[in-house]
């Protein structure tokens, strides 16, 4: 077996600087050990590697791969979502699900994604002054999120409550969140029932597989509750962009005086500064081999997504940034591979676009200024503030 790198989770240069920190070990093994107090795990650092392991069977996902919360026993039922299922149970549920998230079905979002967008942009255009992780990109996923729902506008405030929750990370705020979720979920599905629209809840309402299947109220609260936990990462995104574009102000420039770059400019920005930093621990069914390393049967494994976004087997000159960047036959893990490939991709790119293009637009003379403060997290690369100046905006 091969010398097999060891990475601490608490080293000050994985936690400020991720997307270099793990280069070193990338380049002596395809796999690291990955360790901190009271955890130990391997981590995948290569893409291809990656790539076949998220899509072997032999990782698979377990009760050991979450964290469980204390929460009332009448919750837990409908906090099981599907990235938790595995084989035939995950495969009918992804094939129920499926339908509602299509890039189609993304892009007809659109429009409201962009009328949010611009409400949220409307309530701070007479300032001089904003932080844009309060102001704009925490606030935003949850207002896609109730829209797509179908969340009463009298409750939004209340969801955006749930998702600063989520966003900060505090797992007993969360915990004490989770009752009101669910009753607030199954307050949403019900009107729904009774008055549909074109939300996703109503589709999945009326989604009906040929042999009769549709999802249970319990699947569909759950689905909401994987939204709530997976709406983040477009937030998250958008503030990473925002900073990595300013401190690439010749990409910025480009991006400005061509908006059509904006999609291909978002691809690479998942690459460039995935706010997802490490997958969800799949554990070993067997002995596995990757590369020399073999990993024992019953093993944590993730992927390093930092490490293979930026694997120079891959990506030619990985470490610059490129908005230009042409889409290669294998491409960023910045939403996983696999099965398990993140249902909700299409919606979180249309609508980092959609804001980064309306940022943009209404405030060219937008410039961050001191302050900007990151949360040291060796699982999520995220801000906690983004402050910048707007001076004169143009009209919406």
């Amino acid at each position: 077996m091969s010398d097999v790198p060891e990475i601490s989770l608490t080293d000050p240069q994985v936690l400020h600087d991720p997307f270099t920190a793990y280069s070193p070990a990338r380049e002596r093994s395809p796999v690291a050990k990955l360790v901190a107090p009271g955890l130990a795990m391997w981590a995948v650092l290569r893409h291809e590697e990656a790539r076949k392991m998220l899509s072997d069977p032999r990782f698979a996902l377990s009760p050991n791969s979450y964290q469980r919360m204390d929460i009332p026993d009448h919750c837990r039922p409908y906090m099981r979502t599907m990235q938790e299922a595995e084989g035939a149970e995950h495969l009918r549920l992804r094939r129920l699900v499926s339908p509602a998230f299509t890039p189609r079905k993304a892009a007809a979002l659109r429009p409201g994604m962009e009328r949010l967008v611009n409400e949220l942009l409307d309530g701070f255009a007479g300032e001089s002054q904003v932080d844009l992780i309060t102001a704009f990109a925490r606030p935003l996923p949850m207002d896609v999120i109730c829209a797509l729902v179908g969340i009463p506008e009298a409750d939004r405030p209340r969801w955006r409550e749930y998702g600063a929750t989520v966003a900060a990370g505090d797992g007993a705020g969360l915990a004490k969140a989770v009752p009101g979720i669910v009753e607030d979920s199954l307050a949403a599905i019900a009107h729904r029932k009774l008055e549909p629209a074109e939300d996703v809840v109503s589709q999945l309402l009326q989604i009906q597989a040929d042999d009769g299947d549709r999802l249970s109220e319990t699947e569909l609260v759950a689905l909401v509750w994987q939204l709530v936990l997976g709406g983040q990462v477009p937030g998250n995104l958008i503030a990473n962009s925002v900073e990595t574009l300013f401190a690439h102000p010749a990409q910025l420039a480009e991006l400005r005086e061509d908006p059509a770059l904006m999609p291909g400019a978002v691809e690479e920005l998942m690459r460039w500064c995935s706010p997802q930093l490490l997958t969800i621990p799949r554990f070993t069914t067997e002995h596995v081999r990757i590369g020399d390393v073999l990993i024992p049967e019953g093993e944590p494994v993730t992927v390093a997504i930092p490490a293979v976004n930026r694997d120079p087997r891959t990506f030619p000159d990985p470490e610059v940034f490129d908005i230009r960047r042409a889409a290669g036959p294998a491409w960023h893990l910045a939403f996983a591979h696999g099965p398990h490939f993140c249902l909700g991709a299409s919606l979180a790119r249309a609508q980092t676009e959609v804001a980064l293009t309306a940022l943009l637009r209404r405030f060219p003379d937008l410039a961050l200024t001191d302050g900007l403060r990151r949360i040291p997290d060796p699982g999520t690369w995220r801000l906690d503030a983004l402050p910048a100046s707007l001076r004169a905006p143009v009209a919406g």
